[in-house]
């Protein structure tokens, strides 16, 4: 079994090899390379001792990442390395962290510390594949499976637990029994990692292309005690509807939590300590894909006179109702007109319009073609250049005030009552036209 190892890596290998030391690339970077998939982040393991590895690469190219537990990152070719000593770890009294480490001779000694037997092997080129828990096989045979005792790992680090079903996710594996057995058990013990690590595994694992099967409710009461079973069986589908990768969170995010309602779902993510960014765009999602938001009244339901059926706290859906912008003949085509596309683009942008029109297509299947058409018809509108903001208006606030329009609140209202006129086609974007119909605007 021969790798291609990263340049940097094997350099640094080779280095150490010199010195007389063991080296390894060790954990995702192999895995990664047996499953042909490119490693992006090299691990290195050693026999040497961190303050060896300092002295031999210099303390100029060495971070003291993590001393006291055997790390240290060097610097090489414009890379970071996280090069750790061999170790065995004591206790883990917080559930997380171990109480203490020991510097071991051997590599297996090393890997039997590790989550789960596709991240314990490691690798140089002298000795090939070092592989004493079957990762491999387990690669082959699309298994995911703790080294050693299930019960014993996840109770050293309970994160390991949502790295479980994060890695099942990813790479589209099933489950050993035992392993999955003692994660169900275990997950209680959740409640002992901070919100920040839950919310990044979580993030991983919603990002997966197909997350749904892997969202397992033994888990999820402990770290989402907000969304009931049967809430979470009727998202699943949903999120695996919507668009996959770490750009598209805030769409999984909302098809995930969509049943709580948007103040639910703002103060799920505040717990979770996800970004500002992040919590904002999902709430807007949510609440547009509510039963009378913008996507809910129009996007999908103007044209056909219903709104999304989107599952509610309890798990059902909630029956499509008529919309208040009325009804139209039920062959009429399912499409939301370009006045609703540009109100959405100058609210939110063009890439939250793209967003509500996937989750939209998730919650509503069959509107899918409509919804891309949507999506398509935004994408042509922005690149056109079309007003949709009150910034592209052919008139600004100095314009108005030279005409007689005094500063204040009155102002901004006839400005956006000027780009409603303008979206609608009741007069041109052009300024004569827009002073007059300002005038008119102030005057009624």
């Amino acid at each position: 079994m021969k790798l291609t190892l990263d340049p940097g890596a094997a350099a640094l290998l080779d280095a150490l090899h010199a010195a007389g030391y063991a080296a390894y690339a060790v954990g995702g970077c192999v895995r990664d390379s047996l499953l042909g998939r490119t490693a992006h982040d090299w691990d290195l393991c050693t026999s040497a001792l961190p303050q060896q590895v300092m002295e031999l690469f210099g303390t100029e190219q060495c971070i003291p990442t993590g001393l006291q537990h055997g790390t240290v990152t060097i610097k090489y070719g414009g890379q970071l390395y996280e090069t750790t000593t061999f170790r065995t770890e004591g206790s883990y009294t917080d559930g997380r962290h171990p109480d203490e480490v020991q510097f071991v001779p051997d590599v297996r000694e090393d890997l039997a510390r590790r989550d789960f037997t596709i991240n314990a092997m490691a690798y140089n080129a002298a000795e090939g594949l070092v592989d004493p828990f079957g990762g491999q096989k387990d690669l082959q045979n699309g298994l995911l499976r703790a080294v050693g005792e299930p019960q014993q790992r996840f109770t050293e680090d309970a994160l390991r637990i949502l790295r479980l079903y994060r890695f099942a996710a990813r790479f589209g594996f099933a489950l050993d029994a035992a392993t999955a057995r003692a994660a169900r058990q275990l997950a209680p013990h959740l409640d002992c990692i901070s919100a920040e690590r839950i919310q990044e595994e979580l993030a991983k694992l919603l990002a997966a292309p197909q997350p749904g099967a892997y969202l397992e409710p033994a888990v999820l009461a402990v770290v989402l005690p907000e969304l009931t079973p049967a809430a979470l069986e009727a998202a699943k589908p949903v999120v695996d509807a919507c668009p996959a990768g770490e750009e598209n969170l805030p769409v999984r995010w909302a098809a995930l939590l969509g049943a709580l309602g948007e103040s639910d779902t703002r103060r799920v993510l505040k717990r979770l300590r996800c970004s500002n960014a992040c919590i904002e765009e999902t709430a807007v999602l949510v609440r547009e894909t509510a039963g009378e938001g913008v996507c809910g009244s129009f996007l999908l339901g103007h044209e056909s006179g219903h709104s999304i059926a989107r599952p509610t706290a309890c798990g059902s859906r909630v029956p499509p109702q008529r919309t208040v912008l009325g009804e139209t003949p039920a062959h009429a085509p399912e499409r939301a007109s370009d006045i609703h596309i540009r109100q959405l683009l100058g609210r939110y942008g063009l890439c939250t319009v793209e967003r509500l029109c996937a989750l939209c297509a998730a919650l509503r299947p069959q509107a899918a073609p409509a919804c891309a058409l949507a999506a398509q018809r935004a994408r042509q509108l922005e690149a056109d250049g079309v007003c949709c903001r009150v910034s592209q208006l052919a008139v600004n606030g100095r314009d108005l005030m030279a005409a007689g329009i005094p500063a204040g609140p009155a102002l901004r209202r006839v400005l956006e009552a000027l780009l409603d006129g303008v979206i609608r086609a009741e007069y041109p974007n052009e300024k004569p036209a827009l002073l007059a119909a300002a005038q008119k605007i102030i005057a009624s």
